[in-house]
């Protein structure tokens, strides 16, 4: 299997080229359900230890429906196919520069839930213009074992997620693993008391955001992702969501330029614009980097071969 991996602000993703499944060549939403519901050893097998990591995303290849994309993609995680990742597609744009499949310049590439355009600005920066974001849940309290109610607003970035803000916990490096725990908890209290989206999607994302004490930065925020791993990049999903709450709120003007990191400190730059359906079309700005080309082998007698499950959730590094 011929992969190719970076990193977007210290988050990495690994792109799949060649040698997964078959999954036909029906709308990319059906053949994302198809991967989750029938290939989950694959993906098991190619972002799980020993050959990947908790925090790694998947991007896995696949022909486009829309002539006009270069490409199209589904992308998953250990726990989860996504509908969307911000990071992973800016990525996959410096990826495929990489390997000179586009130059610089705006492109576009088909997911699950929809085109999204991409302008590649130098070998390692790419704007995201992302699907419509929006919010429909605000102020939605849940109650918390061990930390009481808490107040927090549901949106949609091409996943779903439940934003809490200001954070309960200081959004510091040192606090990660408090940070990752409470985010979990919260989560499983919105599945279980029913907080989701509009049509019942339950919360697969977790964020937790306050304002930067730093001159020039708006804000920084932590996000649990679906395998119980925190984002090292401020997501560009949880970024969208964002963008569609401040916009809700009259916090943010339209085009209005703000600089959001993530816990360890990465930088996105971004904005939006209305969108046709009340909701807002994300720009989302970030820095990618190669960081290997390989051949994943899987030896048949290898007792790890389709990934070490039991290490692939409730962890957290620095």
């Amino acid at each position: 299997m011929h992969v190719i991996d970076s990193h977007t602000g210290g988050e990495p993703t690994r792109v799949i080229l060649d040698g997964g499944p078959d999954l036909g060549s029906g709308p990319l939403s059906k053949r994302a359900q198809l991967l989750a519901t029938q290939h989950k050893q694959f993906y098991h097998s190619v972002i799980l230890e020993p050959r990947g990591q908790t925090a790694m995303v998947g991007a896995l290849l696949v022909e486009p429906v829309d002539p006009s994309c270069v490409t199209g993609v589904i992308y998953f995680d250990s726990e989860a196919v996504l509908g969307m990742c911000g990071h992973g597609t800016i990525g996959l744009a410096v990826t495929l520069a990489h390997l000179g499949r586009i130059d610089i310049g705006t492109h576009k590439i088909e997911t699950p839930v929809g085109v999204i355009e991409i302008c590649l600005t130098d070998m390692n920066t790419a704007t995201i213009t992302n699907v419509e974001s929006r919010r429909t849940h605000r102020a939605a309290q849940v109650e918390v074992d061990g930390l009481g109610t808490i107040t927090g607003d549901v949106a949609y970035g091409g996943n779903w997620f439940y934003i809490i803000d200001p954070s309960p916990i200081a959004i510091e490096v040192d606090n990660i693993r408090a940070l990752t725990d409470a985010a979990i908890a919260i989560r499983l209290a919105t599945i279980a008391q029913g907080i989701g989206g509009d049509a019942g999607q339950p919360v697969d994302h977790v964020v937790f955001q306050e304002p930067s004490p730093e001159d020039g930065i708006h804000s920084r925020n932590f996000v649990l992702c679906p395998d119980d791993a925190y984002d090292r990049s401020p997501c560009g999903t949880a970024s969208s969501a964002r963008l569609a709450c401040l916009a809700a709120d009259g916090l943010l003007e339209a085009g209005q330029d703000i600089v959001q990191k993530s816990v360890i400190g990465s930088p996105y730059r971004i904005s939006y614009q209305p969108g046709p359906n009340g909701g807002v079309i994300p720009k989302i700005t970030g820095q990618a980097f190669v960081m290997a080309e390989s051949t994943l082998l899987f030896h048949a007698n290898d007792p790890f071969k389709n990934g070490i499950k039991a290490t692939s959730k409730n962890q957290s590094s620095t």
